[in-house]
């Protein structure tokens, strides 16, 4: 069991002032009790898994300070995609949740798991301890720890969002997480503020890290120009990277893309 309680959850979370303060202070409180013994039933028990976990619910959450979508709801109506087929479904299973849960189906599906009938009660699932068991079991079914293991945080997040919205958030507050973990068991985890950690990148990035990392492509053996933009050429050369190594070619440099280009230009360098 990874000792995370609610002191853990404030080191990864952005501080608020005022009313969000107050709804943050709640909802840290009440899941701080149960969270590290919540988190070893559902076997997210490695400190790799437990940081991606408050990483990605402390995104989802804004920040902890609410378990309830500050939207209406209005904009599902009739998506029955969502399994909302009757009128009012949009606002009435609106998001709720640590990683919010959205639309009929997954109240009556994720209900069920837990022996809840949220259907019938969707409010219920904005409780903060209930909605930590909901986010777990969401886990769970999505087999989210496996993608936790090998530390990649665009794998992960793909699985919780179906895209890479907030990505850049989501990458920050999961460091944020790994640092807290590795004070409270003395070791140091891959990712982590001071080791060799890596900005994730992709088309349209600028900068002295893009200078880096098509300086290590050219390396490896790319042609391509140095000259800091992100482009079209500087993408396919990661997708070809990415193809090569048998990871998902999808042209962002994350920690796994990082981690193959510095060991092909090392084997390079000493061949």
């Amino acid at each position: 069991m990874i000792p995370v309680d609610a002191q853990t959850m404030r080191e990864v979370a952005p501080h608020f002032s005022g009313e969000l303060a107050d709804h943050q202070a709640k909802i840290i409180a009440a899941v701080g009790e149960v969270l590290a013994s919540t988190l070893d039933e559902y076997e997210i028990n490695t400190p790799l898994r437990a940081a991606h976990f408050l990483g990605q619910t402390c995104h989802e959450s804004a920040g902890f300070r609410t378990t309830e979508e500050f939207a209406s709801g209005a904009d599902y109506e009739g998506r029955k995609d969502l399994g909302n087929t009757k009128p009012g479904d949009g606002v009435r299973y609106k998001g709720r949740g640590l990683i919010q849960l959205t639309g009929r189906a997954n109240y009556k599906t994720y209900g069920k798991a837990l022996g809840i009938d949220l259907e019938n009660d969707p409010l219920r699932a904005a409780d903060p301890v209930l909605s930590l068991r909901i986010a777990c079991e969401y886990w769970k079914a999505k087999k989210i720890n496996a993608a936790c293991d090998n530390d990649d945080l665009i794998a992960v997040t793909r699985l919780i969002n179906g895209l890479l919205n907030g990505l850049d958030d989501r990458r920050t507050y999961t460091t944020k997480a790994k640092n807290a973990i590795a004070r409270l068991l003395g070791i140091q985890l891959s990712g982590q503020q001071g080791d060799s950690d890596h900005p994730i990148l992709r088309r349209g990035s600028k900068g002295d890290d893009v200078v880096q990392l098509q300086k290590l492509l050219a390396q490896a053996g790319f042609a391509l120009g140095i000259d800091g933009d992100f482009g079209a050429g500087t993408e396919v050369a990661v997708k070809s990277l990415q193809s090569d190594n048998g990871v998902d070619a999808d042209g962002i440099v994350g920690d796994q893309t990082w981690k193959i280009l510095l060991a092909a230009t090392t084997k390079k360098t000493n061949s």
